[in-house]
C-alpha cells in the first residue's frame, strides 16, 4: 500500500507540473521514489536523539520533560509519543516520508504487528510538515479490540478527552467475523494544498466561500 501511495503522488506531481520536484513555500519537494521510510521510533531517535524503544510511561514523561515537550497528568503512553512526535519530529519531514510501525497504543483500531510485539501495522505518510496519509491492517480480534477499548475507558478517566469510547455493537459484529482489512485514507485537500503551493485550505475547497451567510 505505501509503494501504491507514492507512485500515484508522483504521477500526481509529474502530470501537473512536469517533473518530481515542485515549489512549496521555501521548499524544494521532491516526491520521485522511493520515499524515506522510518519506523516511528526510529524517526523519533533520529530526530530527537533519544530512544523510547523500551520506556514506560514515568520514563516517558521524563523524556517529554527533558525535550520541553508540555505534558499533563492526563497523558497515557500513546499521547506522551504522540506529543514528542508531533513537536520534534513531525514539523522537520519535508520531504514526502512514511512513518511506520506505531506502537499499539496509539492505534486502538489497528492489528497488531506480525513479528514485533508492541506495534501494529499501520503507516502514515508525511509531508511539507503535514500528514497527507494514514493506513493500517484493521484489527478483527474481538477479544484484543475489547481490551483496547477497556484500556482507552482508562485514559478517558483520567480525563482524555480524545480517548475512545467501548462499542458494544462493534464488538458483536467483530464477533460474528470481520475478513482480513486494510484501510487507507489520503488527505486531499493537504495534498491538493502542496501540488497548488497554497497555505490555506481555503484556498483549495470551493464550498466554503459558496456557502450563503444566514440573515439575521
Amino acid at each position: 500500500m505505501m509503494n501504491l501511495v507514492e507512485e500515484m503522488v508522483e504521477k500526481v506531481a509529474i502530470d501537473l507540473h512536469g517533473e518530481t520536484k515542485i515549489s512549496v513555500g521555501d521548499n524544494i519537494i521532491d516526491f520521485k521514489r522511493p520515499w524515506k521510510r522510518y519506523t516511528m521510533f526510529e524517526a523519533i531517535k533520529e530526530y530527537t536523539g533519544i530512544d523510547i524503544t523500551d520506556m514506560d510511561e514515568a520514563a516517558l514523561r521524563e523524556a517529554a520533560k527533558m525535550l520541553k515537550v508540555r505534558t499533563d497528568n492526563t497523558m497515557g503512553k500513546a499521547k506522551l509519543i504522540d506529543e514528542i512526535f508531533g513537536e520534534h519530529v513531525e514539523p522537520k519531514l519535508i520531504q514526502p516520508t512514511f512513518i511506520t510501525d506505531y506502537p499499539v497504543e496509539m492505534s486502538p483500531l489497528a492489528k497488531k504487528h506480525k513479528s514485533k510485539p508492541g506495534l501494529v501495522e499501520r503507516f502514515e505518510a508525511i509531508c511539507n510538515a503535514k500528514e497527507i496519509c494514514n493506513a493500517f491492517s484493521e484489527l478483527n480480534d474481538p477479544i484484543d479490540q475489547r481490551e483496547r477499548f477497556e484500556a482507552q475507558l482508562e485514559l478517558g478517566k483520567r480525563g482524555d478527552e480524545e480517548a475512545m469510547m467501548l462499542d458494544e455493537d462493534f464488538l458483536r459484529a467483530l464477533e460474528y467475523g470481520m475478513p482480513p482489512t486494510a484501510g487507507l485514507g489520503i488527505g486531499m485537500d493537504r495534498l491538493a494544498m502542496i501540488m497548488t503551493n497554497q497555505n490555506s485550505i481555503q484556498d483549495v475547497l470551493f464550498f466554503p466561500q459558496m456557502k450563503k451567510e444566514n440573515q439575521i
